[in-house]
């Protein structure tokens, strides 16, 4: 059993980033297409990141921008957040599971190929005045 589990659980809690955040997982894209526009926004505020991400012919900007605009939500609901004073402090796309598939080719082979997807996570912070 488990030792001190009240305890260690009040203070992972307490430890925990309160950040607004909004993470996306299972996304039917590769993580390496999504990085491609994360790294266009992080750092910017968010007014601007969303202007970028509306002007990014990419497959993966809708994806982004869908993902932000929770954030922005999270922040404004749940944290009392202005929406002004806010921007992209973190982003980044980590890889999820791989769907493995066969494709039947001539002389009845097959070749494997795979559906990569991505989990998104969009981290927000207030900008210091």
């Amino acid at each position: 059993m488990a030792t001190r589990s009240r305890e260690k659980a009040a203070a992972r809690r307490e430890n925990a980033d309160k950040r607004p955040r909004a993470t996306a997982r299972y996304m039917r894209i590769s993580s390496r297409k999504v990085a491609v526009v994360l790294d266009l926004i992080r750092g910017k505020k968010v007014d601007e990141a969303l202007a970028i991400l509306a002007y990014t012919p990419k497959t993966a900007s809708p994806m982004v921008e869908k993902l932000l605009k929770s954030a922005i939500a999270n922040a404004e609901n749940n944290l009392e957040l202005d929406a002004g004073n806010l921007y992209v402090a973190e982003c980044y796309a980590n890889q999820g599971p791989s769907l493995k598939r066969m494709r039947i080719v001539s002389r009845s082979m097959v070749h494997p190929y795979t559906h990569r997807t991505s989990h998104i996570t969009v981290v927000l912070d207030q900008i210091e005045k």
